[in-house]
Order: C-alpha cells, then structure tokens, then sequence
C-alpha cells in the first residue's frame, strides 16, 4: 500500500501496521500545518480587533478619527476630587461690575405719576436708580493724512523735501492698526484670507483686499524676530521643556510641526521630516540641558545632553486599552498606581520637591510588582526559526511591558522632582492649535506661509501664556518693538 493521502474506512480495515503508521504520520503533519496556520490568523484577528478596538480614548488617536459612531462608554481612570461642581473657591469671576465713572451718563425723567395723574416734571428726584449697559461705540476708519514740506534752499538752489515718518512710504496705504487686527484674525482665530477681508469691511465699513491680510502676517513675522530669538535663548535655559510634533499638510505633501514650550515660552518650526534630522535642524532640543518631558518617541531619546521624562497621559491611555481588549488587571492596576501617585504629589505642601524616600521606596516596589505580574500574563515569544531575520513581533501589552519597566525613572520623574509634571499636555496643547487652524482653513499652499505661521504663533502664543493682549502685541511688533518675553518675566538674557 503506497503512502495515502485520502483515507476511508474501508482502507484503514485493510491496511497492515506500517500503511497505518503512515496514515497517522501525514494525520500528525496536517495537524502541525492546521496548528500553525490558525496561529497565524489568531495573531491577524487579534491585530485587527486591535486597530478596531482604538479609539481617542485607549490610545494616541486624535479624537476626529473616533468618527460619528458612538464610541463605547469607557470607564474614567479619573479619581474623585471630592469637590463641588463649578468654580472654585479663589476663582477670579468674569461678571460685569458697574463702574463708578462711566463715560456717557443718560438721566431718564419721571414726567407725571402713574396713579394719580399728577405732573412731576418741577419736583426734585430723591434719588436714581441705576443700570448700566456695556457696548462699543461705532468704530470708522480714519483717513490721516502726511504732508511733507517742500522747500528751495536760496543757498544753493536745491529743492529739499521733508521726511515722512517711518514706514508711510506709499501714496495711499493700511496703517498698522488695521493691519494688526487682519494678521490677528487670520493667525489667532484661523480666518481664512478672504473672510478676514469681509469682517473688517462689516466692522469698519472699508474692506481690504485678501492680500492686505497675508502682506500683514509677512510685515508680522519680521517684526517678531527678536522676540522669536528671545524665545529660543531661554527654552534653552529651561529646567523643564515640553516637546511634541504632528503631521501638517503643506505645499500638498505631509510635513511636520515641532513645538518646544514651557509654561512662558512656546516655539513652533515646521519641517519635511518628523526625526533626528527635523530636531536637529530645528537647534532647540540637541542644546537643551534640563529635563525633556515628551512621549515615547525614540528620536527624543537619542539627544542624551538632557534627562527625559515621559507622559503619562500616553500610558493612561494605553493601560486603559490593554484593560479593555485584553481583559488583563495588572493594566488597570498600573493605572491606577499612577494616579495614585499623582494624587498624593498634588496633595504635597507647596515647601517640598519630592516625594519623601520612604513613599518613593514605597510606590517604586509596588511599580516593580504590577510589572511582574504583566510579564508573567505575558511571556516573551518564542525565538524565531534560524533562517527568520529580525526580531519576533511582540503583542501591544509586551510591548508596553517592556517600555514601562526599562524606562521606570523616566515614567516615575514626576513623583521624584514636582518639577516635572505628570504629563506633556502642554505642549499638546500648544500643537492642537496647529491642528484646528488646518481644520479650519485647510493646508497650507507654500513652505513660505506655513514658516509665517509657525513664527507669529509661537510669538501669539508666547504673549498670551503672560497675560498680555495680543493685538498690542502684534501692533508693536509692526512698529518695531515686539514684545520680549523675558522682561516681562524679569529674567536675564
């Protein structure tokens, strides 16, 4: 009996003891293929119940990308406060509050009296009852007009003119008020060109040409530059910065915005690349020598003349993905760790910078548990076959396993220095309004605008982190004082 590949049973009554061998050999080999194959697929189906399963709220995805499905209702990994809903005690209100001296003043008369008829128009009032309305007055433009004097000198006979002041240099030209206000609706609030062209002719009565908005952001960037150096001198020199970067459509390619920002300070670039070569042109983080609070992104790690902190609003998120999709409790109890951690250092007295060694030794031992407890839910995979090049994939939770453990003085920085905060919201903060301005007017069509973006609004940005009014700023900056951030905060250059 030749070596079967299709069995029945009236074979196998047939068969002697070596045709059955055989039939049990090619059974036992199907079985390792079948075994192997839906190995394979497990880790396919796994995988795309993974893509399937994120989400803005268990991982790194923008919350635009949850689409206009209703996401799953989640569990907060938020802890109770144990405070009352609404402002809190200390928190400056913003309601209306009557002024002792207002600048217009209307007397309303009591003519006759309601009940009986009679004229009150001679009687004295005891007294007002007051309300007062806020509003602005009708705004125009105003059209001011230089007349330089000519003169002929009975010296010599030369004709001299006067000067006009700086920066009146054409017949018939936008002051810098106006144009002030067109690069702030355009940079700050995302106004598209023409629609800031429509807004200020409804306000003023007097609509400029579209290219009166973007000659104004140019006029802008140049005004800011001492300001822009000012900003990176002294990110420089921060104890703390925050790093973070993001896809931008440019020129119809994607390129990359990178911002560095600290609680004064933010400074924005954008590049063709997202990487080593992005961050070393862009000069801040390869000089920086305080500590870099980013998320996990291994071009970060390479610069080694700072100390690095990671986010842990990133873990969070990842934790809380692992708790869902694969039902494992050390993710949820990591998280909550974490958050533990954060709460007791926001509850520390304002005196102390660090948590005390034995809380340190503490929540440090129990890191090392919970970290334990994952490795042994997973295992490493087992090595790949000798002629396989590279390493074997590794599952999401290994993976974050692994990162968590290697890397625990950088996940743990917050609780060692209160320096350091828990997360990089900061600068994700700071680079969301690069995203809502692509959303709101789309991409940019040159290298140049995108560059004129970045500049005035890391100089916007900069000014509204110290309270100060931004189209002032912007007006200064025309006139040739822009706003330097280092004075306003009394440090040195």
């Amino acid at each position: 009996m030749t070596r079967p590949t299709e069995f029945n049973r009236s074979q196998l009554g047939k068969a002697d003891k070596q045709d059955l061998i055989d039939v049990i050999e090619v059974l036992f080999e199907r079985v390792k293929k079948l075994e192997k194959q839906v190995q394979e697929q497990a880790v396919i189906i796994q995988a795309l119940q993974d893509q399937l399963a994120k989400n803005s709220d268990n991982s790194g995805k923008p919350p635009s990308s949850d689409g206009l499905k209703k996401a799953p209702r989640t569990r907060s990994l938020r802890q109770k406060s144990g405070r009352k809903p609404g402002g809190q005690k200390g928190h400056e209100g913003h309601t209306l509050s009557m002024r002792e001296n207002p600048e217009h003043t209307q007397y309303h008369p009591v003519g006759s009296c309601p009940d009986c008829q009679a004229d009150l128009s001679a009687i004295t009032p005891s007294g007002y009852t007051r309300r007062q309305v806020f509003d602005v007055p009708v705004v125009q433009i105003e059209v001011t007009e230089h007349q330089a004097a000519i003169k002929h000198c009975p010296n010599c006979q030369a004709t001299v003119q006067a000067a006009f002041p700086e920066g009146v240099t054409q017949p018939v030209q936008y002051g810098t008020r106006i144009r002030a206000q067109a690069s702030y609706l355009n940079t700050y609030h995302f106004i598209p060109f023409a629609r800031t062209s429509e807004l200020l002719g409804d306000f003023y009565g007097h609509t400029p040409a579209p290219a009166l908005v973007l000659e104004a952001n140019r006029e802008v960037e140049a005004g800011t530059q001492p300001a822009l150096e000012a900003i990176q001198r002294q990110l420089l020199k921060a104890d703390v910065g925050h790093f973070d970067e993001s896809g931008l459509r440019v020129a119809g390619k994607t390129q990359w915005v990178h911002v560095a920002s600290t609680q004064f300070l933010t400074y924005y670039d954008v590049h063709p690349k997202r990487g080593q070569k992005a961050i070393r042109a862009i000069g801040i983080l390869p000089n920086f020598s305080g500590r870099a609070m980013h998320d996990h992104f291994r071009s970060y790690k390479v610069f080694v003349n700072c100390d690095h902190a990671y986010c842990n609003a990133h873990h969070l998120r990842e934790l809380q993905f692992v708790t869902e999709q694969y039902k494992q409790p050390w993710a949820e109890a990591m998280a909550r760790l974490l958050l533990n951690i954060k709460t007791e250092v926001d509850e520390a007295p304002s005196t102390v910078e660090t948590l005390s060694p034995e809380r340190i030794a503490f929540f440090e031992q129990r890191y090392d548990e919970i970290i334990q407890l994952g490795l042994k839910a997973n295992p490493p995979p087992e090595d790949p076959p000798p002629k396989k090049r590279g390493r074997t994939k590794q599952s999401p939770p290994k993976n974050l396993l692994d990162r968590l453990g290697k890397h625990k003085a950088e996940v743990l920085t917050f609780m060692y220095d209160f320096r350091v905060p828990f997360d990089n919201n900061l600068a994700e903060r700071d680079i969301r309004m690069v995203k809502v301005k692509q959303k709101v007017s789309g991409a940019f069509r040159t290298d140049a605008g995108a560059k004129t973006f970045c500049a005035i609004r890391s100089y916007i940005s900069t000014v509204r982190k110290h309270g100060v009014n931004v189209i002032e700023a912007i007006h200064n900056a025309l006139d040739g004082s822009p706003f330097l951030p280092l004075a306003a905060i009394g440090l040195p250059e």
